[in-house]
């Protein structure tokens, strides 16, 4: 039984914390951060033309939530995670309570890759990705973006850059500027839907 419940895990992520643990067995402790990651959603959001290649020969078909659980198995799969067991569980409760997506790529029926992230008014707080059939989660990003754009959401919050999201256009910003955006996000009147227009 987690000793973090719902709603006090929603008030840390929307003062910009964000939970991990130090292996697979550890204990969760909350975390900040100096500088956020974004993933704009205007135009400065951008990617290789090979992988547009790759969208448009349809090789993927996308899902919400069609494997939520595989998605979060996928992201703790690494040598050292900081999603450890209990955290798992905790991002299940999360998606049962309407809070927790996954937005995931699929090859007929084997899921090819995913994003995990949690949805908090117009911002939706990127929290880990991973792929087993290549270009599976680059392809989930793009449509991903375009899934947010169409909800109107005003924040993609990415946490910590890689160079992996600088191909997609990812900045970092300070705690302030990060507080500032964020509080008018999660003050916004939006909704995740479940279904996605590809």
């Amino acid at each position: 039984m987690s000793n973090y419940h719902i709603p006090g895990i929603i008030e840390g992520y929307s003062h910009g914390h964000f939970l991990m643990a130090d292996d697979e067995d550890s204990d969760l402790q909350w975390y900040s951060s100096n500088e956020h990651a974004l993933i704009p959603l205007d135009d400065r959001f951008r990617y290789p033309t090979s992988l547009r290649r790759v969208i448009n020969q349809n090789r993927f078909t996308v899902r919400i939530n069609g494997d939520f659980r595989a998605v979060v198995a996928g992201c703790a799969d690494r040598d050292t995670t900081w999603i450890s067991r209990e955290l798992q569980q905790i991002y299940w409760e999360l998606n049962q309570a309407g809070w927790a997506y996954s937005f995931e790529t699929w090859q007929g029926n084997e899921l090819a890759g995913g994003i995990l992230g949690i949805a908090i008014g117009s911002a939706f707080i990127g929290e880990s990705m991973f792929f087993q059939i290549p270009e599976g989660s680059k392809v989930a990003m793009v449509h991903l973006v375009n899934h947010l754009r169409q909800q109107n959401f005003t924040l993609f919050d990415a946490q910590m850059t890689n160079p992996h999201l600088e191909r997609f256009g990812s900045y970092t910003i300070d705690t302030k500027a990060y507080q500032k955006i964020l509080r008018v996000a999660i003050s916004q009147q939006c909704k995740f839907r479940p279904e996605c227009e590809v």
